[in-house]
C-alpha cells in the first residue's frame, strides 16, 4: 500500500474539496481515455488547469502532478503522461486531508 500523504487544507475550503477531488478523479479517467484517442491536447489543457487549481485547494501536490502531465504532453511522452496519472490516482487514493484554520 501506498504511503500516505497529507493536505493541509483551510476549513472555509471543506464543502468544495469533495467535488474538488471527484473532478481530478474523472480528469483521469478522461486523460486515459484521451490517451487512446492520441489527444494530447486535450492531456495538456487538463494538466494545465490541475497546475493552476491544486495550490488554490490546498493540493500542492496537485500542481506539481498538473505540471508533470502538462510538460509530458508537450513533449508527447505517453510513458510520462502513464506514469503522472497513476501517480495522481494513487494520490487521490491515498490523501489526508487535515482541516486549518487560517492556512
Amino acid at each position: 500500500m501506498p504511503e500516505e500523504s497529507v493536505a493541509y487544507i483551510d476549513i472555509d475550503l471543506e464543502d468544495l474539496i469533495p467535488e474538488y477531488l471527484d473532478n481530478r478523479r474523472e480528469d483521469i479517467a478522461a486523460i486515459r481515455g484521451y490517451l487512446d484517442t492520441g489527444d494530447l491536447n486535450e492531456i495538456q489543457r487538463l494538466g494545465h488547469s490541475m497546475k493552476g487549481s491544486g495550490g488554490g485547494y490546498g493540493f500542492g501536490q496537485i500542481t506539481e502532478i498538473g505540471s508533470a502531465i502538462e510538460e509530458a504532453a508537450i513533449a508527447s511522452s505517453i510513458p510520462e503522461i502513464q506514469e503522472a496519472v497513476d501517480y495522481l490516482e494513487t494520490y487521490l487514493s491515498t490523501v489526508k486531508i487535515v482541516w486549518q484554520d487560517d492556512v
